[in-house]
């Protein structure tokens, strides 16, 4: 029996030793990985990301739409917590999170294959490459975009002080009959123009923070590596965060519009929605809830990277012991 020292590839044995019933598995796509581990250790990530930060993200559809067109005066994260735990008690922080429980695990196996596909493909040559980084997480969230924005929609929906909707399938149906299933991707513009700068920035400085941190301490131990993800996903989550803040209230007013009083647009411009937002509110409310964003991004980046990359560890390790095995 001979095996190579990586666990990606196996040495074929010589034709004088060979035995027909070892059969050889298909070699991992990129990484010491196949396809089907990357979506799962992707799903994994995004839905252990997304219910733990869940009461973060319903402060900031909060404050989003307070003092926007629901015609509130904006208020602070410690009034909005305040305020949610006082009329609705801790339940209120979670209304929602069945939705996003729906999409988080599909849209985050998409999210995660196409980077590593397209990382695999714009880095030849040049691993450290921090454009071929950008773009494949462009690639990534325009796939991806597409599977979570309806029940982004819904979540947002349910997430609403007094919404009017029972829950995730009461919402869903409503929605369908009263406007049909367009207003399922009326935001998906938006939520495209928003990711792709968010997913190039995030990626990026993402890979340059975990490269930086790796050459300081090349030799670290499982639990050490581990902290570096961490580290650089918050570093990168935090910052990506900041720099889209805008795009993301215009997201939430689409998707929210004629709900609990919130104004409906005539169309799903960007443009008129800023417009709308700076009439009433001036440039400020264009950063409406970017404590509570960036409060969200920088630990859910550094949980949703530290557990993709250790489920990407379990299945390295995994697939190099069944190579030895075999």
């Amino acid at each position: 029996m001979a095996t190579d020292a990586s666990p990606a590839f196996r040495t074929v044995p010589q034709s004088h030793d060979f035995h027909p019933e070892i059969s050889v598995s298909p070699s991992p796509t990129h990484d010491g990985l196949e396809f089907r581990q990357f979506m799962i250790a992707g799903s994994i990530a995004g839905l252990v990301e997304h219910m733990a930060m869940f009461p973060v993200d319903t402060l900031k559809t909060r404050m989003q739409i307070l003092g926007g067109s629901c015609s509130v005066q904006p208020i602070s994260v410690r009034q909005a917590l305040g305020s949610m735990l006082k009329l609705e008690g801790l339940a209120g922080l979670y209304r929602g999170i069945g939705a996003m429980g729906l999409g988080a695990g599909p849209a985050h196996a998409v999210y995660f294959s196409v980077y590593e596909m397209s990382k695999e493909f714009f880095t030849r040559g040049n691993p450290n490459s921090s454009a071929a980084h950008a773009v494949s997480g462009v690639f990534a969230t325009v796939t991806s975009d597409a599977v979570i924005t309806p029940m982004d929609v819904v979540k947002q929906r349910l997430q609403l002080q007094s919404s009017p909707y029972k829950g995730v399938a009461d919402c869903v149906k409503r929605v369908l009959v009263e406007e049909g299933v367009g207003a399922f991707y009326k935001s998906y513009r938006t939520t495209v123009v928003m990711n792709a700068p968010f997913t190039a920035v995030h990626f990026a400085t993402y890979e340059a923070a975990k490269r930086g941190l790796m050459e300081v301490s090349p030799e670290s131990a499982s639990d050490e590596r581990l902290v570096v993800h961490a580290t650089a996903g918050a570093a990168a989550g935090a910052l990506a965060a900041a720099v889209t803040t805008p795009l993301d209230v215009v997201k939430t007013q689409l998707q929210c519009q004629g709900v609990c009083g919130c104004d409906r647009f005539s169309s799903s411009s960007i443009g008129d929605v800023i417009r709308s937002i700076v009439t009433k509110d001036g440039y400020q409310g264009l950063m409406r809830g970017w404590v509570p964003r960036m409060l969200f991004h920088a630990p859910a980046a550094a949980i949703c990277w530290s557990t993709y990359e250790a489920s990407k560890t379990f299945f390295q390790k995994l697939n190099g012991s069944e190579s030895c095995r075999t």
